[in-house]
């Protein structure tokens, strides 16, 4: 027993000679081992594809995200029911008249200076007409010289109507008497005209206000030659006299707002020299008529001035409302686009462009009034590239909201 203990002993206890068995067991253990290195080496392979094939996605999606262009856009702006527009005008008095003399001669008297409030029917100066008054005296006594020879004709037509009666005068002298009495008459009515010609020239050396009003100018003194225009040679205007407690200002509209412009209209006028005070005026007519030269309108508005605050001559500007259609839009000017289609708009509707004729108003400068082609809650692109084209993808980064357009 002890001897076959220690026989197994050294066979089991030490290295002993490999047998056949054993070499058959070590072959599958070696492909085992090549099949983990390649299965480890095909998924790392997998993982690096996976990888790849990742970051080709996300380099597709990034560059379809920069291919798209960002676009800023803005809502329409509903016009108001009325819009202002502000004009210039012209202040002029009600009644400015400048006042001439109808007799030729010289300055004697003047009554009233630049400034002075006058009535109507106030003497205003006086002229003296030597010739004037040479020449009725000599017509005078032309008149008294014609109505004696009157006086001797009617005797004698009445002395020879009374001869004839009895025969004692031919009726050939009859006829003769009657002649001479009528052109006598004739003569006597003559220099009866020539005399209030005459006279009224004399009056003329009167100069009265024709109205009431204020003298803003005067322009002779004493001894100044007056001339009253009849013999060719220009008139001479002494005084300029105005009437301001009722101003007119005269305002040219231009033709697209004539049609909105109406008499009974109220217009606010704003002068530098009254800051922050507007005075009420109202349209009481137009001309009815566009200048061919000026395209525009010619209005009247009347103002009240009853103590004088306003002069006569001052530049004005006109406020006046004016009635707009209900259906227009106001738009930046930076979103329109001219090309040979005409003017459009770039519109953005389910991320794309959509091109759009539009019909434009009236130029507010920065802004343009959009008569046709818009709706309310249309995006509009600001600042579109000219290269933009119908259907191309676009992405909004900035949005403006409906009546915040600048």
């Amino acid at each position: 027993m002890s001897q076959q203990t220690e026989a197994e002993t050294k066979v089991y206890g030490n290295s002993v000679p490999s047998t056949g068995a054993d070499a058959g067991t070590a072959a599958p253990r070696r492909w085992w081992v090549l099949a983990l290195v390649l299965i480890a080496t095909a998924a790392l392979l997998a993982s690096g594809i996976r990888s790849r094939l990742r970051a080709d996605k996300t380099l597709s999606i990034e560059t379809s995200q920069v291919a798209v262009t960002p676009v800023s856009v803005v809502s329409p702006k509903q016009t108001a029911a009325a819009q202002e527009i502000i004009l210039p005008g012209n202040v002029e008095p009600f009644i400015n008249s400048p006042i001439y003399s109808r007799t030729n001669g010289y300055l004697k008297q003047w009554f009233a200076d630049i400034g002075a409030h006058v009535k109507q029917g106030q003497l205003l100066a006086v002229i003296e007409t030597p010739e004037v008054d040479q020449q009725l005296e000599q017509s005078l006594s032309n008149l008294n010289t014609a109505k004696a020879n009157l006086a001797l004709a009617e005797i004698t037509k009445n002395r020879y109507e009374g001869l004839l009666k009895s025969k004692a005068v031919a009726q050939q002298d009859v006829d003769n008497a009657v002649g001479s009495y009528n052109a006598n008459l004739a003569i006597v009515e003559a220099s009866q005209a020539n005399v209030k010609q005459l006279q009224a020239l004399q009056s003329f050396e009167k100069i009265y206000a024709p109205f009431d009003g204020v003298v803003t100018a005067r322009n002779t003194d004493i001894g100044d030659l007056i001339n009253s225009g009849s013999s060719g040679v220009p008139k001479t205007d002494l005084f300029h006299i105005a009437q301001p407690g009722m101003l007119r200002v005269y305002v040219n509209v231009p033709e697209e707002y004539s049609q909105g412009v109406k008499p009974g209209m109220t217009a606010n006028l704003n002068l530098a020299e009254f800051p922050g005070r507007p005075f009420q005026g109202k349209l009481v007519r137009t001309a009815e008529a566009i200048d061919v030269t000026t395209r525009t309108l010619l209005v009247e508005i009347d103002v009240n001035n009853p103590s004088g605050t306003l002069f006569t001559g001052s530049y004005a500007e006109v406020h006046l409302k004016v009635p707009t259609q209900a259906s227009t839009f106001l738009l930046p000017v930076n979103t329109l686009l001219f090309r040979s289609q005409g003017l459009q708009v770039g519109i953005v509707k389910d991320g794309k462009v959509a091109l759009t004729p539009v019909t434009a108003g009236h130029d507010l400068g920065d802004q343009i009034e959009i008569v046709a082609g818009l709706k309310a809650n249309d995006q509009v692109i600001l600042n579109p590239p000219d290269s933009i084209l119908s259907g191309e993808q676009v992405q909004i980064v900035q949005g403006t909201l409906p009546g915040d357009a600048k």
